[in-house]
């Protein structure tokens, strides 16, 4: 293509590691992408070292709480991010160190004076809160790379907020990504990339039409560097690489100890799936955005001490084999929203049009004297608390459930598999954790098990399933539907 090749590679806190710990990883894997390529670098807000125990916490949830305090009046001191800016501008060549402390004075005064408008207002949301959040994070860190990677000689720039590509609308807190306004305005970003080896900008962050600094949803940052793909892939020949501590494996690390398996593709499909229940693997929304917008562009999650260690997501991988159940995974704090057919079908329509939100799935309908009903399952239940008034306006007589657990099987090849559902249903009989409802559908790609979301039911489900996921990779299943 007339650009070449381009990587956007998304380094989020964790590969930031705790106070920049791990910049110099980052720094030898920004080497090696560029050899052949272009690269876009798009940062996470970092991590510091905080409180008694030291443990790592976002800058990103430092700064809500700070928002917090600042909106009930009381003192919201940013010293403790200010010093843990200071230890990361210490990875910075000595040339360039004095020119990133001023950059780093300038961007936290920008987000202390969002939290004395959040203290005067007694509120910090919209674009107060967006300010606060952009300055102290995303922004801030993108630029600071920007100086550790130049101070190593390399041709680097920082893509600054004046000349954001990523536009959306105006829904600050919870933006949406506005493909053909980002598009029309990308003359800047592909002027630095035609001058430089490599660009940083923040993740997470948006910008109106008219300015205004916007946010996405937690785990944004796998939306910005999708978005950029999105933008970039007709002049480049592009492909995402989202850079973490891990490839994808069959079930959380956090959750399944033993007996793990390396998961080298998934498709678009799967890979989305996972997200929505629970595997930290890509947004989900990422995924759906790149759909959404007829782009076909590969997404590596990559093991960045171990690049070598990749899993490769495509809209349509190759028949490699492989065990059909590629992932169990599970996740708690789930709803089910029950009502009425027709009333369910008015609701989708507005959750996707007005809300563009799409975090849910729908379960096999059921018939109740004579009416039909539709069942939803929401795989977020603070969001169906939020917005109650918002969901019975739809059907006043609709039903709630809260308190459910959910484990999935996914696998868009699980048909070639015998007994898959049988024998997960059996196990967790024998493990003594009562299913309340299976939603098993081939056109699916996944298997549903809900449950209860008490004590620690939803992550020895998962246990037990992968367990049994040895036994579930022979015969060759019914064929395909034709």
């Amino acid at each position: 293509m007339a650009g070449g090749r381009l990587v956007v590679a998304k380094f989020g806190g964790s590969a930031l590691g705790p106070d920049g710990l791990s910049i110099p990883a980052i720094v030898r894997r920004v080497a090696e992408l560029k050899r052949d390529a272009k690269v876009a670098c798009v940062f996470s807000a970092p991590l510091t070292a905080d409180g008694e125990a030291g443990s790592p916490r976002s800058i990103t949830d430092i700064m809500l709480g700070l928002g917090a305090r600042a909106e009930s009046g009381r003192d919201a001191d940013m010293a403790g991010i200010r010093a843990a800016y200071e230890r990361i501008a210490g990875t910075v060549a000595p040339d360039r160190r004095d020119e990133c402390r001023r950059t780093v004075a300038a961007c936290l005064e920008r987000a202390a004076s969002a939290l004395r408008a959040a203290g005067e207002k007694r509120e910090f949301a919209d674009e107060v809160r967006s300010v606060a959040l952009a300055f102290s994070g995303e922004l801030l860190i993108s630029q600071v790379m920007n100086h550790v990677l130049g101070g190593l000689g390399m041709r680097s720039a920082h893509v600054p907020f004046e000349s954001w590509p990523i536009i959306t609308d105006s829904n600050i807190e919870s933006a949406n990504f506005l493909a053909a306004e980002s598009a029309r305005r990308l003359g800047p970003l592909e002027e630095l990339l035609a001058r430089n080896d490599v660009v940083t900008m923040g993740g997470f962050i948006g910008r109106t039409a008219g300015g205004a600094a916007t946010t996405y949803e937690r785990g944004g940052s796998d939306r910005t560097a999708a978005d950029l793909g999105i933008l970039l892939h007709k002049k480049y020949d592009a492909r995402i690489d989202l850079e973490k501590d891990s490839s994808v494996v069959s079930a959380d690390p956090k959750v399944v100890s033993e007996g793990l398996s390396d998961v080298p593709s998934l498709s678009y499909n799967e890979a989305r799936l996972a997200g929505m229940f629970g595997m930290k693997i890509i947004d989900p929304v990422a995924i759906k955005e790149i759909l959404e917008n007829g782009v076909d562009i590969p997404v590596a999650v990559t093991d960045m001490n171990r690049p070598a260690r990749a899993t490769v997501v495509q809209r349509a991988p190759p028949d490699a084999g492989g065990h059909p159940v590629k992932i169990v995974t599970g996740k708690g704090n789930c709803a089910i929203f029950r009502a009425e057919a027709d009333a369910a079908a008015r609701l989708l329509v507005s959750l996707k049009k007005d809300k563009r939100y799409g975090e849910f799935v729908t379960l096999s309908p059921f018939t109740r004297d004579g009416a039909e009903f539709t069942r939803l399952l929401f795989l977020d239940a603070d969001y169906v608390r939020r917005n109650e008034k918002y969901f019975l306006g739809f059907d006043s007589l609709a039903t709630t459930t809260y308190g459910r657990g959910v484990v999935t099987l996914i696998g868009d090849r699980m048909w070639r598999a015998r007994h898959v559902a049988a024998r997960s249903s059996a196990k967790l009989g024998q493990e003594g954790i009562n299913i309340l409802n299976m939603d098993a559908q081939e056109e699916t790609s996944r298997i549903i098990i809900i449950m209860e979301d008490s004590g620690d039911a939803v992550p020895r489900a998962v246990r037990a399933i992968h367990d049994e996921r040895a036994g579930m990779g022979g015969g060759d299943g019914p064929p395909p539907r034709l």
